[in-house]
């Protein structure tokens, strides 16, 4: 469960990262 709360933090702050890993 954190993992995941922590992954939507960083995607929020930093949506660049995580068009990179859905493109990866």
């Amino acid at each position: 469960a954190q993992a995941g709360v922590s992954m939507l933090a960083q995607a929020n702050q930093r949506p660049q990262m995580v068009l990179q890993l859905l493109q990866g």
